[in-house]
């Protein structure tokens, strides 16, 4: 991973680095990952409120797949500036937080269940992301270029899609709730 945030910012495709740093996140000094997935929870959230769940749905698997094909894309225009995997390219975090968001859709029961759901998925993505176990560190080192900035990202969602999945399935995030209203 590159840290050169700002080499040769003027000269890159102001498209592609409004998309590929989402929206500026990842020019956040410390911790731009994180930034850029705390704010693709966000997004999520406010279409929680706005849509149905099954629009929730369509709207999340929309945005794992727009922003699959469309990281690939800017971070493949991104490296000739910034080189390979750029620090400031976070749009492969708000693919991963999205793909763990999936485990939250369509969740019968009160707002807090599944927004507590996305926002494990957010935790435990952060977590797979940066400690890349289990085949993320090695498509970290081995596939490059724009697929490689989204791959590992894809199996850290991944990861965290399938045990946000299991806490859903055992109704975890009810179970504590309820616990504290006892």
């Amino acid at each position: 991973m590159s840290n050169n945030n700002n080499k040769q910012l003027g000269e890159a495709p102001w498209l592609h680095v409004i998309i590929s740093t989402g929206l500026g996140t990842g020019f956040v000094p410390k911790a731009p990952g994180t930034a850029g997935a705390f704010l693709a929870l966000l997004i999520w959230i406010g279409l929680y409120y706005v849509l149905s769940p099954i629009g929730l749905m369509v709207a999340t698997i929309l945005l794992v797949v727009s922003s699959l094909l469309i990281g690939v894309w800017t971070d493949n225009v991104m490296e000739k500036y910034w080189g390979e995997d750029p620090r400031a390219v976070v749009i492969d975090e708000f693919f991963g937080t999205w793909v763990a968001a999936l485990a939250a859709v369509c969740v019968d029961g009160p707002a807090y269940v599944s927004i507590s759901l996305a926002t494990i998925g957010f935790v435990l993505f952060r977590v797979i992301d940066i400690t890349k176990p289990l085949g993320c560190r090695w498509i970290d080192r081995n596939i490059h270029g724009g697929w490689g900035c989204m791959l590992d990202d894809a199996l850290a969602g991944f990861y965290a899609f399938i045990v946000t999945l299991i806490i859903r399935y055992f109704h975890l995030v009810e179970n504590v709730h309820g616990a504290f209203y006892l």
